[in-house]
């Protein structure tokens, strides 16, 4: 019979699991095993919770790759929806025309005539036959100065005429006698000579007595001081009852011949071949302008080129003629002075922002009938002004855009308003801007106050001043120019509340 023996584990000399209670042996008399005791309840404890465990692992896990999938899609549908969102942006159309290409320098009208009127004798002024600013004609009468003096002056080598006048028939007559004496040996010969040296004598005195003569005719006519020239009279210098004298440096008045008038203005020496060039082809035309650029004075034609180039800045000076019929130019004023060099026939123009330069070279962005832009390359030509020739790359009519190009890619849908800037901007085809003149600065860049605002239109037209653009820099600004004006500085203070809006949204 096999004994069951039942042995306490905390007196056992060798002990299999620390913690341990107890545990059940069953001994055989062959030395064999009985059956395998029931696990122990702790074992499956644990199996339990790492089962758990696992289970909320691959919950965790599936849970966090459903939430990233949805942010990733979340994320391509906000792209999505970012690109497929119209970019506002502000278009103009490519026009085709003739373009004028002027030279521009800084110059100074310069009167043909300047005369000071001064007197010519001494004495008092005794009449002031002119007003201030008046309009005289060569020969007209401005003053008078005493003429009395010269009057008795002229009696005086009258009578002194007379007087030698008659001593010298004596003498003559006396030389007459004296020869035929001579003749029949009655005299000597040196007394007939000496009588004919007296004769010569008193017809030395008649001649200066001549001579005084007309000296005090000559000073009684300068007394009645007439105007040299035909131009306007400026302020009097003295007025009547005042002792004028022939020494006085600043004289009576001054005279300025208004009709024609001359601007003198500079240019740099590198543009001296084509200036000469074009006046080997024919008369060059200038214009003569305000000195903010808004108002255009003047129009004339080159007269000549001055015979150096001054070293000290590297230019030369050119003088133009003006008929100034209307008096809008005056001596010593201030104007921009604009060279017609040449005239660029059918010419694709496009405002010169839309030109935009990449590692490629010069593009715009085109807009398409889809309101999609288009990277376009082209070829730039001549900048005059605000505006640029598009020697190839472009048609008449195409949309480029002018402003908001920071934000394009080819193929990215635009929302394209019309330029309603005014001056030397193209029209679009939905409205161009009206508006006379240039715009407002200045080379390189004079800012003056505009004359006009810049008015969106509904038909076409450039709003361009008559004749062409200017050579210069951009001279922006609210309100600079005649047509450039206020519709630009509008059109900036649109786009800068569009560019607002749009980093809002």
């Amino acid at each position: 019979m096999p004994e069951k023996l039942i042995e306490n584990s905390t007196h056992a000399p060798h002990t299999l699991h620390e913690g341990a209670t107890h545990r059940e042996v069953t001994l055989h008399q062959d030395g064999g095993s009985g059956p395998t005791p029931p696990p122990r309840k702790r074992s499956v404890a644990g199996k339990i919770m790492l089962l758990l465990a696992i289970i909320v692992g691959v919950a965790a896990f599936i849970s966090w790759r459903s939430s990233g999938k949805k942010t990733q899609a979340a994320s391509a549908a906000q792209a999505d929806a970012q690109s497929r969102r119209a970019v506002p942006v502000v278009t103009a159309a490519a026009e085709k025309r003739d373009l004028p290409i002027y030279l521009e320098g800084l110059g100074s009208v310069t009167a043909f005539n300047t005369v000071t009127v001064k007197s010519r004798v001494d004495g008092e002024l005794t009449e002031v036959q002119f007003k201030e600013g008046q309009d005289v004609k060569k020969g007209d009468l401005l003053a008078v100065i005493d003429p009395r003096p010269f009057q008795v002056a002229l009696s005086q080598a009258q009578a002194m005429l007379a007087r030698d006048t008659a001593q010298l028939n004596d003498a003559n007559l006396d030389a007459g006698r004296y020869q035929e004496l001579v003749k029949e040996g009655v005299i000597a010969q040196q007394q007939y000579d000496t009588q004919h040296a007296l004769a010569g004598q008193v017809q030395g005195s008649v001649q200066a007595d001549q001579a005084s003569i007309d000296n005090a005719k000559l000073n009684l006519a300068y007394s009645h001081i007439t105007s040299p020239i035909d131009g306007r009279v400026g302020l009097r210098l003295v007025d009547a009852g005042n002792i004028v004298h022939a020494s006085d440096p600043n004289g009576l008045l001054v005279i300025t011949q208004m009709q024609p008038i001359a601007v003198i203005f500079t240019l740099p020496e590198d543009s001296l071949p084509s200036v000469n060039a074009g006046m080997r082809k024919g008369t060059l035309e200038v214009r003569a302008l305000s000195r903010d650029d808004g108002t255009q004075l003047a129009t004339g034609t080159l007269l000549t080129i001055d015979n150096q180039i001054d070293q000290t800045t590297g230019t030369y000076r050119l003088k133009a003629v003006f008929s100034n019929t209307d008096r809008s130019l005056w001596p010593n004023q201030f104007v921009n002075a604009r060279l017609l060099l040449d005239v660029k026939k059918n010419a694709i123009i496009v405002p010169a922002a839309a030109v935009q330069h990449g590692t490629q070279g010069a593009f715009v962005y085109v807009v398409k009938a889809d309101k999609t832009a288009e990277t376009r390359s082209v070829v730039p030509g001549i900048t005059q002004g605000t505006i640029t020739i598009i020697d190839s790359g472009l048609t008449a009519g195409e949309l480029v855009v002018t402003d908001g190009q920071d934000k394009l890619r080819s193929g990215t849908l635009v929302d394209a308003r019309s330029d309603t800037r005014g001056g030397d901007q193209p029209s679009s085809p939905n409205g161009g801007a009206k508006g006379g003149g240039r715009a407002g600065n200045q080379p390189g860049g004079q800012n003056g106050a505009g004359q006009g605002g810049g008015q969106g239109g509904n038909g076409p037209g450039s709003g361009a001043q008559p004749g062409g653009q200017r050579l210069g820099g951009n001279q922006n600004g609210n309100g600079q120019g005649n047509g450039q004006g206020n519709g630009q500085g509008n059109g900036k203070n649109q786009r800068k509340n569009r560019n607002k809006n749009s980093g809002a949204n």
